[in-house]
C-alpha cells in the first residue's frame, strides 16, 4: 500500500469532478485515461467525498496520495462576470463567449427560453460562476438570480410580481441608466419621460437607439433619419418595446419614483452632466450654453 500511494499520476492542472458517488467518480476518472482503481476508491472514504464541479489541481503529475488528497481539498474554479449597467445582452453574451469559451448562439437560444423579457432579463451586477459551466446551466443561473431580484424589489414595493407591469419598469429604468449622467440624475430624467408620455410628446432620447448591436454607437442625425425600428424614439410616440439594457438598482428606483418636476427637456453640459428645463425656450438656451 505505501508503495502504491507513492505512485505517480498525471493529470491536468483543472480537473472536472464528475457527480455521483466515490465509485462512480473514480470510474468516470479511470475512463478519461487516469490510472485509478478500486483501491484509490478505499483511499478516497478516509480523506472524504471530492466536490462535484472544476478545481484547481495546480500540476501536471503528483504521486497518487497528493493527487487524491487533493480531489478532495482543492479549491472550485470561480469566474467572475460582470454585466455592467446599461449594456446590452447582444455585447453582454459576445465577452462572455470569449471568457467562458462559449457558443454565444446558444447563450442566445437558452437566455430566451428562460428569461421573461427579451432584454435585462439578467440584473447589472457582477456574478461567481463554476468554471466549464455550460451555456444552458449559466443562463438558467443568470435568469433565476435576476428573477429573484426583481421579484424582491417588487414585491416590496407593488406587493406582487407581474411581468407585464414589471416590463414598462425595466424600458423605462433602462432609458434612465442610458440617459443620466449620475445617480442623482436619475428620478430628474425619470420625471422629464413621465411627462412627456403624459403630454403625448415624443421622448427624442438617444439612448433608446442604443440598442443590440448598436449600444456603443454614437447616435447621430444621420442615425436618427435612418432608423425606422420601434426603439427610434424621435419617430415613434410611447416607449421602446422592450428594454434596450441591463438596469441596475438606482435607475428601477428611479423608475417607479421619479421627481416631481414638470421638466420636459435636459441637455447635457459642458460638466458632463445635464441641465433640466420646463420649457423649449429654456431648452434652446442650454442648447446655446453647451455649445
Amino acid at each position: 500500500m505505501a508503495f502504491y500511494t507513492t505512485l505517480p499520476v498525471r493529470t491536468t492542472q483543472t480537473l472536472f469532478i464528475p457527480p455521483g458517488s466515490i465509485n462512480t467518480i473514480i470510474s468516470q476518472l479511470a475512463k478519461k485515461g487516469y490510472a485509478l482503481s478500486a483501491v484509490d476508491s478505499y483511499i478516497l472514504r478516509f480523506m472524504g467525498k471530492p466536490q462535484t464541479g472544476w478545481i484547481f489541481i495546480g500540476k501536471n503529475e503528483l504521486n497518487r496520495i497528493d493527487f487524491l488528497y487533493r480531489l478532495t481539498s482543492a479549491k472550485a474554479m470561480i469566474s467572475k462576470v460582470t454585466l455592467i449597467p446599461g449594456e446590452t445582452s447582444e455585447i453582454f453574451f459576445e465577452t462572455l463567449a470569449k471568457k467562458l469559451k462559449l457558443d454565444p448562439k446558444k447563450l442566445y437560444k437558452y437566455y430566451h427560453q428562460f428569461s421573461p423579457y427579451p432584454e435585462a432579463g439578467i440584473y447589472a451586477d457582477t456574478y461567481y460562476v463554476p468554471h466549464g459551466i455550460k451555456e444552458k446551466h449559466l443562463m438558467h443561473f443568470l435568469v433565476r438570480e435576476s428573477e429573484q431580484k426583481y421579484k424582491s424589489i417588487s414585491e416590496k414595493i407593488y406587493g406582487t410580481y407581474n411581468h407585464k407591469q414589471w416590463q414598462k419598469v425595466l424600458v423605462i429604468a433602462s432609458i434612465i441608466q442610458k440617459e443620466a449622467a449620475n445617480t442623482k440624475e436619475m428620478p430628474l430624467v425619470s420625471s422629464v419621460i413621465y411627462n412627456r408620455l403624459r403630454k403625448g410628446m415624443r421622448l427624442q432620447m438617444d439612448g433608446t437607439l442604443n440598442y443590440g448591436k448598436y449600444s456603443h454607437v454614437k447616435v447621430t442625425p444621420e442615425r436618427i433619419k435612418s432608423d425606422e425600428s420601434s426603439f427610434n424614439t424621435y419617430k415613434h410616440k410611447g416607449l421602446p418595446p422592450s428594454p434596450i439594457g441591463a438596469v441596475s438598482l438606482h435607475a428601477i428606483r428611479a423608475a417607479i419614483r421619479p421627481a416631481k418636476t414638470k421638466h420636459l427637456y435636459f441637455m447635457k453640459n459642458k460638466k458632463g452632466t445635464h441641465d433640466f428645463s420646463d420649457s423649449f425656450k429654456a431648452h434652446r438656451k442650454n442648447i446655446q450654453k453647451a455649445k
